[in-house]
């Protein structure tokens, strides 16, 4: 995913320096090849501009080919995305096109020192860019093991006297590694304050490492989950702002491929916080204006004090307003001002991706709005929120019941319209395994169809650790006690190659103990012999 210099053409460099093979204080060559080589990328702004890239050349590729989408998981912890990235490696032999994403949400719920609380932009606003430094930090790391296992070979392959083809095998090995460093989508909220702030907090997410900012057209302060009623939109000409302040901040440290991701929330937000000044017909402010709810001022519904007045299509008329005086919109207009947004956000904002709030999973409805965007900006690409906040069994097998209806091939009456259609009984029916069938299916589906160049889950960590950690306590706190481990977590990381089954390997053992032997030699004590319980994995996967 990066230009590395080879094996060979490291030594080269290194005895140039020191021709005699050894650095001041005895340092060997050999040694300063394998840290040079284990330590992937100089610094955190490095990973932002090379993964920057990676990201643009992805999506290239998927403007020539919409099966060439892209998908993360989101992460809240380093060892999480670490963990998923091995997994990705295991799978396919690369992490190409796979991401981490970074969720906000998971931020304000479980990385925060005030508690856990919900997604209202009430986290320290330093807590993101402390996580992506700590995924970071984790996947080098693998990196750096992962290397080091090679290293040890090729010094056994060398002690035993291998043959040069096996050395040289071992070193190619080296030089094709892949670095479990991937792009990571950063959530900032809606900025945590003004555009000055938000440049300044853009700024720390990049020297992180973060290739790509997510930002909402939510108000700051009043920022709501995107899943959750009482949202609040700003108007076009606030947000691109915001846009332009990220775009600022991507420039001034040199990684000029930065990504920025629009998200819109205008599809559940029926409030907006200020009425923006109109110059002219037709402007950014008067396309905003036009969905407000108004009344006409008349007899019966006079002006009063303290009441802003708008003139609209030659009459006088008084925008409503809740108590605390938010703005409403008029009912069913969401759709429209979510392809205003995006179209504003990609003309005049210059964002790359957007990214489109929905209250339920409909391939078609996003389809649709897409078609509409791209009737203006042609090549309009998306990152998709595959929410957990979706009840997706329940949301698909209605969906197929309504097709199947809509075609004929049942009555209304054979299946149930509401909650028991989640039941365990449809596993196994066809409505349900076509259900399945289209999970399945639903983000190629939604990268062909619906212009979907990223698919992520927000939320999948939060709900695995829930949902493992009950699993396990549930075993080892009743009956089963250590079988419940045995069973649940060991045997299972033993037979799917799960590396972490060594958990001292995974967290940097062997590599201590190698860096030991390279700076105190035969007096080095190591943690990896012949008493380390590790050594009972041995036939496990790496």
């Amino acid at each position: 995913m990066t230009t590395r210099s080879s094996y060979a053409e490291v030594r080269a460099e290194v005895l140039r320096r020191h021709p005699a093979g050894q650095a001041p204080g005895g340092v060997s060559v050999d040694d300063i090849v394998q840290l040079r080589l284990q330590n992937t990328y100089p610094t955190h702004l490095d990973i932002a501009r090379t993964m920057a890239r990676v990201m643009r050349d992805d999506m290239a590729a998927y403007d020539a080919d919409p099966r060439q989408f892209t998908q993360s998981l989101g992460c809240w912890s380093g060892f999480h995305a670490q963990q998923m990235i091995k997994a990705v490696k295991r799978l396919r032999g690369t992490t190409k096109g796979a991401y981490v994403y970074l969720s906000g949400w998971m931020v304000a719920g479980l990385r925060n020192r005030f508690g856990h609380l919900p997604d209202q932009s009430m986290h320290e606003k330093t807590a993101v860019a402390d996580l992506i430094t700590e995924i970071y930090t984790s996947l080098r790391q693998a990196d750096e093991v992962a290397i080091n296992d090679l290293f040890k070979e090729l010094r056994k392959a060398r002690e035993q006297n291998a043959p040069q083809s096996a050395v040289d095998a071992i070193i190619a090995r080296i030089d094709g590694f892949e670095s479990h460093v991937v792009p990571i989508i950063a959530d900032i909220d809606a900025g945590f304050g003004n555009e000055h702030a938000t440049y300044l907090l853009a700024k720390e997410l990049i020297k992180a490492g973060a290739c790509c900012i997510q930002i909402e057209n939510q108000v700051s302060d009043a920022k709501q989950c995107g899943h959750q009623d009482g949202k609040v939109t700003v108007p076009r000409e606030d947000f691109i702002e915001k846009l332009r302040a990220c775009r600022l901040a991507f420039e001034e440290l040199g990684v000029e491929d930065g990504v920025i991701v629009a998200r819109t929330d205008s599809l559940g937000a029926g409030l907006t916080q200020k009425v923006p000044v109109s110059q002219q017909p037709g402007d950014l402010a008067a396309g905003y204006i036009k969905w407000l709810k108004t009344e006409e001022i008349s007899e019966q519904t006079p002006a009063r004090d303290g009441d802003l007045l708008l003139y609209r299509d030659g009459r006088l008329v008084r925008p409503l307003r809740s108590p605390n005086g938010l703005f409403h919109f008029q009912d069913n207009t969401g759709r429209q001002r979510v392809v205003e947004d995006c179209i504003a956000s990609l003309s005049l904002g210059g964002a790359d991706l957007l990214w489109i709030e929905t209250d339920t999973p409909d391939v078609d409805q996003i389809a649709a709005m897409v078609a509409d965007i791209r009737a203006v900006v042609p090549h309009a690409k998306l990152t998709y929120n595959n929410s957990p906040s979706f009840n997706w069994t329940l949301n698909l097998r209605k969906q197929v019941r309504q097709d199947w209806i809509a075609s004929g091939r049942i009555q209304p009456d054979d299946y149930p319209d509401g909650a028991s259609l989640m039941g365990a009984p449809y596993d196994d029916d066809p409505l349900g395994q076509e259900a399945d069938a289209r999970l399945r299916q639903f983000q190629a589906d939604l990268a062909e169809r619906a212009g979907v160049f990223h698919n992520l889950i927000t939320l999948p960590t939060f709900h695995l650790t829930a949902k493992s950690t009950d699993e396990l306590s549930r075993g080892y706190f009743g009956a089963d006690r250590m079988l419940a481990y045995v069973n649940t977590v060991q045997r299972e990381e033993i037979r799917r190659g799960v590396s972490a089954v060594k958990h001292q390997h995974e967290v940097g053992s062997d590599l201590g103990d190698t860096f030991k032997e390279m700076v105190s030699g035969e007096r080095a004590l190591k943690a990896g012999g012949v008493h380390n319980t590790m050594n009972q994995f041995e036939s496990a996967a790496e």
